[in-house]
């Protein structure tokens, strides 16, 4: 798994076990791989390159994630029976029909040598959903005693069960935004939200970003860097406000948009890099009713791979995990390609 914040590969080692119509998990062994610049630089520069360019950078971030996983078993000794990769999302616009995942599964199966699934969210896409979130079928069958299941990655989403439907949706950018203000003050994050304490909520910002449209429509919706760029971050630029008092402005937007996505009460698991980050997870305390439950370091860490795990057994068997109520497609579906080389 590569999420939108670039904090690395993430690879999870997991067993499942499924008794008694009761699926199981056990985290065996995972690490984050840290991109070294090269391949920031990389991924940061994919959406711009030329169509050649980005098939040749898809096949080869294939073999850097081969490789990666071909080092990660030699370490661990864990053997699995298929490797299941998300890859790094380059273009997600399911408004016009396509998404793309970086990292070409055949080339992974190749590498490994190991039964591969991969590409998850275009066959979603072509039913016309939005190809996202994909994590709700785990949170449902591996998480089912909580209420509410969120991550704050780089954008939060969260999932619950409404009229016995899995429901869910992105919610806001997260990690992506507040990644962009540390940014600029010389860190790759903000540690504990020590940058974002030191500013002062300007109103007038957070209004205009809470007045957005995105946030005024119902889901199924996703989102993606393309509407960071075209929607959220030039209503942060037209604002003369200082960038403590944005960065600080962006903290209580994030809060009070997961508030209003958890009108309810009940427990509300928290996982993803944000569920580090002090200082957010106090604001979103002061403004939800929901017990907020952050579970050991490694669920997280790796929720979201192994779910994507979970999501390669289940295709392996053609079980459907793709929900329709939670993307807004024409109906459930087995999403994944599957590559034996």
């Amino acid at each position: 798994m590569s999420g939108t914040s670039l904090d690395g590969l993430d690879l999870a080692a997991v067993e499942f076990q499924h008794e008694n119509e009761t699926w199981s998990f056990s985290l065996v062994m995972a690490e984050t791989i840290r991109y070294p610049k090269i391949w920031l630089e990389k991924l940061k520069n994919a959406p711009f390159l030329s169509d050649k360019n980005l098939m040749e950078l898809h096949a080869e971030y294939g073999r850097f994630t081969g490789e990666q996983i071909n080092r990660f078993i030699e370490k661990t000794g864990f053997t699995p029976e298929i490797v299941a990769s998300h890859g790094h999302t380059i273009f997600h616009q399911p408004e016009k029909h396509f998404t793309f995942q970086l990292g070409h599964g055949a080339k992974i199966a190749a590498i490994t040598k190991i039964t591969t699934v991969a590409d998850f969210r275009t066959g979603d896409v072509a039913l016309g959903g939005q190809g996202a979130p994909l994590v709700p079928i785990g949170d449902r069958l591996l998480f089912p005693e909580f209420d509410y299941c969120l991550n704050l990655g780089g954008f939060a989403n969260i999932s619950f069960e409404k009229n016995n439907q899995r429901i869910a949706f992105d919610i806001c950018p997260a990690n992506i935004i507040l990644n962009h203000f540390a940014a600029k003050q010389g860190y790759s994050f903000d540690k504990n939200g020590q940058l974002g304490r030191t500013g002062k909520v300007n109103t007038e910002l957070l209004k205009n970003l809470n007045n957005l449209p995105f946030y005024q429509q119902n889901p199924p919706k996703s989102l993606g860097r393309e509407w960071l760029e075209k929607e959220f971050i030039p209503v942060l630029e037209h604002s003369s406000t200082s960038e403590k008092d944005k960065l600080r402005t962006v903290y209580t937007h994030i809060a009070q948009q997961i508030a209003a996505a958890t009108s309810g009460r009940g427990k509300m698991l928290f996982t993803g890099g944000g569920a580090f980050n002090t200082f957010l997870i106090e604001l979103i305390s002061t403004f939800t009713k929901t017990e907020i439950v952050i579970p050991s370091e490694e669920i997280v860490n790796y929720k979201e791979a192994l779910i994507f795990a979970f999501l390669g057994v289940l295709r392996i068997k053609n079980i459907n995990n793709c929900l329709a109520s939670v993307t807004g497609a024409s109906k459930d579906s087995c999403a994944g390609i599957i590559f034996n080389i």
